[in-house]
């Protein structure tokens, strides 16, 4: 692969000796892991059928095509089978809010990325943190053609809390209280730049359900799930967890209607590029 020129359509890859080692440095390490849990897995599940991703996203720096290419290769090389694969794209994908950066540059990015999966897959591309990127849904369709893997966990919690706000407000003021509290020590283990500065204080807010979207606020909701329903209190009960599951148990169609309407707005857009 040294000093090769590689065209796969329009991209034009050239792997020099300086885009190559920075590959290898990159993603070596990476790459051998995910041969050993693929052997692994092969050894483990025996007759059953199971699908692998490969997930490399989880990075400050994005991943190049010139990249992309050598860790596909790289894993095709060592016997590797998988599904999908997420890149650490341009621009960020923080949690439970749109996409943030320049959409020309993404569309370039997921165009070279799209090109790679089907000449080497073909394979999807997943979107990590992918919930609410409703600005690129349209982009990452158009160039994969549907060969996609969407990622939404975690968003069924926030419609949880939509559902709070709409029915129980005082519980939602305890939990935005407590989450405040705790969102400088959750937030380390996420990729998200909300601050509690910006976010309305709780004796301002008149509104609850629209602090649900308020990006400041919606983040610190969402990487504070984990306190939040597993706090305890002195006596052992939770703080929360039971509280909040009868909430939605007591109003199960308020909170379907929320997860319906959240679902399908990340939904449509795929449908309707493959309906064109």
């Amino acid at each position: 692969m040294l000093n090769k020129k590689i065209h796969l359509e329009e991209l034009l890859l050239d792997f020099n000796e300086t885009i190559l080692l920075k590959a290898m440095v990159k993603y070596g390490m990476a790459i051998w892991h995910v041969k050993n849990m693929y052997e692994h897995l092969l050894h483990t599940a025996g007759d059953r059928p199971f699908e692998l991703e490969v997930s490399v996203d989880e990075t400050d720096l994005p991943t190049s095509h010139a990249e992309h290419f050598y860790i596909a290769c790289e894993l095709k090389r060592l016997g590797v089978k998988w599904v999908s694969l997420a890149p650490r794209y341009v621009g960020r994908f923080e949690k439970g809010v749109d996409y943030i950066g320049d959409l020309a540059a993404f569309e370039k990015d997921i165009k070279g990325h799209a090109i790679i999966a089907q000449q080497l897959g073909p394979y999807k591309l997943s979107l990590h943190s992918g919930s609410d990127k409703y600005s690129i849904y349209p982009l990452v369709m158009k160039y994969t053609q549907g060969l996609v893997h969407l990622k939404t966990a975690g968003t069924s919690y926030l419609e949880a809390l939509h559902t709070i706000a709409d029915v129980d407000k005082p519980l939602l003021k305890e939990i935005y209280l407590f989450a405040r509290a705790h969102y400088e020590t959750d937030r380390f283990s996420y990729h998200v730049s909300a601050e509690l500065e910006r976010a309305p204080l709780p004796e301002s807010v008149w509104d609850w359900p629209a602090l649900i979207t308020q990006f400041d606020a919606r983040e610190i909701f969402h990487v504070t799930f984990g306190s939040v329903l597993t706090q305890k209190n002195p006596d052992g009960s939770f703080l929360f967890n039971e509280r909040l599951t009868n909430v939605l148990k007591k109003y199960p169609e308020t909170y379907a209607r929320h997860l319906e309407t959240h679902f399908l707005r990340h939904l449509r857009p795929f449908f309707e590029e493959t309906t064109k």
